[in-house]
């Protein structure tokens, strides 16, 4: 997180993270990731119940020990089906993970214990086992993504 974002969290009474989305400016908006990279795991789709289902592939752009991607500016340009997250979409995205950071300002509710914007440390979010650090295979390693269907909640 840039010096100046957590210097702005520091010196203000309410944090800018507590602040409706909408008034987030975009080093805030970008700052409020709370790098766990369950949102660029691949998900498949019942065809006839439209149930998602979540797998344990990541994207090949993921970093999968740090929770973000590697080419962040150009993911749309190499992964022409990337999500964007953006103000206007985030509210029909039921996938993302309960405990996204986005999701759960989206509804108004408080960041977790472990996201790092409250800890102070990126690596809070990896000890609390919401990350995809440790249980991740990459795409490229993958034959079938029905193989690597996870009884993990999204």
């Amino acid at each position: 997180m840039s010096e100046l974002v957590m210097a702005d969290a520091r010196n203000s009474s309410n944090p800018f993270w507590e602040k409706p989305l909408s008034e987030l400016d975009r080093g805030q908006w970008e700052a409020l990731c709370d790098g766990c990279g369950r949102c660029c795991l691949h998900k498949l789709e019942d065809e006839e119940t439209g149930l998602l289902y979540p797998t344990n592939v990541a994207c090949e752009l993921l970093d999968r020990r740090n929770g973000m991607c590697i080419d962040y500016a150009h993911r749309k340009k190499r992964v022409a089906d990337c999500v964007v997250l953006n103000r206007k979409s985030i509210g029909s995205l039921d996938w993302l993970p309960e405990s996204c950071a986005y999701r759960l300002r989206s509804e108004g509710k408080p960041l977790p214990a472990w996201h790092y914007l409250i800890s102070g440390s990126r690596e809070t979010v990896h000890e609390a086992r919401q990350s995809t650090r440790g249980w991740t295979v990459s795409e490229k390693d993958v034959e079938e993504l029905e193989d690597h269907v996870v009884d993990r909640s999204l």
